[in-house]
């Protein structure tokens, strides 16, 4: 349970740093150089993601229940991953209405995954981890709306309607991948016992 917390720490920490230690990440970025920042930030990320995944695999085994859902909470749990899928892809691609409307399709999309993941895992160590990624999330969303109020940040400007049916299509394809295959090949739970 130890290499869990410590991975959840490090990980969400360092992508909070903007707003919990802005004046650490500019004299980090002042120091380093910003391609240096960006190479230690990478570096850090993927350690720490190895980590918290190598962790939770570990604490998965050792911790007990907090709560046992009911069955029927996997359907709703299934989902609402279809819309988190979609948010993610339109993240990824020009903004759509879907992104312009979301304003941060990506947090949401996390927010979405965490809170689905709470609804169906009742376990301590997943309690633990999707807990501290929906925390993340609302602190992340309540961050990002003060900076663009404050003038710091531009939201992605409307580009096209038809990187929503991409968002969607893609987003689909993506969804039915991890549901049917890519979930039980690589966290070992199919979400679909058919």
């Amino acid at each position: 349970m130890a290499l869990l917390i410590v991975g959840i720490i490090i990980f969400l920490g360092l992508h909070l740093i903007r707003v919990i230690a802005p004046g650490l990440r500019q004299s980090l970025i002042n120091s380093l150089g910003e391609n240096g920042w960006k190479a230690a930030y990478s570096v850090v990320s993927i350690l720490s993601l190895v980590l918290l995944i190598y962790g939770f695999g570990q604490a998965r085994q050792v911790t007990g229940m907090l709560y046992t859902p009911p069955v029927w909470m996997a359907h709703i749990t299934i989902t609402l991953m279809l819309i988190a899928v979609i948010c993610l892809v339109a993240s990824l691609l020009p903004a759509g209405h879907i992104a312009v409307k979301t304003k941060h399709p990506m947090v949401l999309s996390v927010k979405i995954w965490a809170f689905s993941h709470l609804l169906a895992n009742g376990e301590t160590s997943s309690v633990l981890l999707f807990g501290a990624f929906l925390a993340w999330g609302v602190i992340l969303r309540i961050a990002l709306k003060r900076r663009q109020r404050a003038g710091e940040l531009t939201l992605r400007p409307f580009v096209s309607g038809k990187y929503d049916l991409y968002a969607v299509i893609i987003g689909i394809v993506a969804w039915a991948l991890i549901t049917f295959k890519l979930h039980e090949l690589l966290i070992g739970v199919a979400p679909i016992v058919m």
